[in-house]
């Protein structure tokens, strides 16, 4: 029997290809030639679960209560200890009940955000360069992405002021990023005041992206964009277990502040998915509750690592950003170089991954960035392969 042509939906058919699925087939093929690869692209730690987390993992497996549907907006339990740690890390008091909701990972949440608030023909506020999940999950709603630029200029932060008065006007979400992926800008409280004053003056939901909060370096703590006053009225702040405690395969996250805009996207969740398996959301519990013991040493780490990859860097002369939080390493590219064209020359020449900047967006272009979640050693070895391979075509 002939089969039919399978037309798939013009969301689809315009979605560009997902940054990182690209790398991974560059890595492949390169691995395919027999190169050893030492993978910089992405931002996934390498290092296991702290063992603590892990044991309660194990606890809580055994319990036949979280063997059925778990509830929508995640246990109650586990929003509280999400309460606790805002108000133990940040001095943020929320309401577990109506304040907090769980995700299946920040990114589940982040992409159907748009869904609750965003009607076809709305405009979305969006960094660039920025994390490709927030233009995708605009376009998923039919709304447009308006980009804002991000440059060093301007210390990596969107100049609200900027923004035509009509293109606010139609604004319904605005996403922000601090720290900042790729960039690994931090943000103070001084700009999330001037967001909070926009986001009231042009009624705009504020998403504030803050998955990286805890990976800081020499004592800087990054602060919370619900400890400005009024925040809570004008957004939400997404979160993640990921990255703070080396969870990026159990899938548990959470979004708080903002009541109305939670239940907004809790209902988009109920329709959607089922919710965190409870055992997970057991460990995250463990996780939360252990404050900063976990945490520092995974930062110590990182501390370590970016050590040793940016003074080499520069060493052999590249331009690099300083690191102060995330595990991001930005990087100017070297002239005639393209961010892809110079991504492609260290990986062919070098054995090097990375990710061009142009892949955050437009204002990604001529950088490329790192990541330091690899051992300090092969750290080291990157510097040396560089080096080797030179800085021209």
């Amino acid at each position: 029997m002939a089969g039919f042509p399978i037309e798939p939906a013009s969301r689809i058919k315009t979605l560009p290809p997902y940054l990182f699925a690209a790398i991974d087939e560059m890595k492949q093929k390169a691995i395919a030639k027999g190169v050893d690869i030492i993978n910089l692209g992405i931002g996934d730690p390498d290092l296991p679960t702290p063992a603590p987390i892990v044991e309660r993992m194990r606890e809580e497996v055994g319990n036949a209560r979280h063997h059925q549907y778990p509830s929508y907006e995640g246990m109650l339990a586990f929003r509280r200890a999400v309460a606790d740690w805002y108000k133990w890390r940040f001095g943020v008091v929320l309401d577990p009940d109506a304040e907090v909701l769980t995700l299946i990972g920040s990114k589940e949440g982040i992409g159907h955000v748009p869904l609750a608030f965003v009607d076809p023909g709305d405009v979305v506020l969006v960094p660039s360069p920025g994390y490709p999940v927030y233009p995708v999950g605009t376009s998923f709603a039919g709304g447009t992405s308006y980009f804002m630029p991000i440059t060093k200029a301007n210390d990596y932060l969107p100049d609200l002021a900027a923004v035509p008065k009509d293109v606010a006007r139609k604004a319904k979400l605005m996403f922000l990023n601090y720290p900042n992926n790729p960039t690994s800008a931090t943000a103070g409280k001084d700009f999330f005041k001037r967001v909070v004053d926009f986001a009231q003056e042009h009624r705009i939901i504020v998403c504030h992206d803050a998955a990286y909060s805890e990976i800081y370096y020499d004592g800087r703590k990054p602060p919370s964009f619900l400890e400005i006053e009024g925040a809570k009225e004008v957004g939400v702040e997404f979160h993640s277990l990921s990255k703070t405690f080396n969870m990026t395969g159990w899938r548990i996250g959470f979004a708080v502040g903002n009541r109305q805009v939670l239940a907004g996207l809790g209902k988009v969740k109920s329709n959607l998915d089922s919710g965190v398996f409870q055992a997970v959301q057991g460990a995250g519990i463990a996780a939360l509750e252990s404050k900063d013991v976990l945490a520092a040493d995974i930062r110590s780490m990182y501390q370590e690592r970016r050590d040793v990859l940016l003074p080499g860097l520069k060493r052999i002369g590249l331009e690099v950003e300083p690191l102060r939080a995330a595990f991001y390493v930005w990087i100017t590219v070297p002239k005639p170089f393209t961010s892809a064209s110079f991504t492609a020359h260290i990986l062919e020449k070098a054995g090097i991954v990375t990710t061009p900047g142009n892949g955050f967006g437009q204002a990604g272009e001529g950088y490329i960035r790192m990541t330091v979640c690899t051992k300090k050693e092969r750290l080291a070895e990157t510097v040396a392969r560089l080096e080797k391979a030179g800085l021209t075509p």
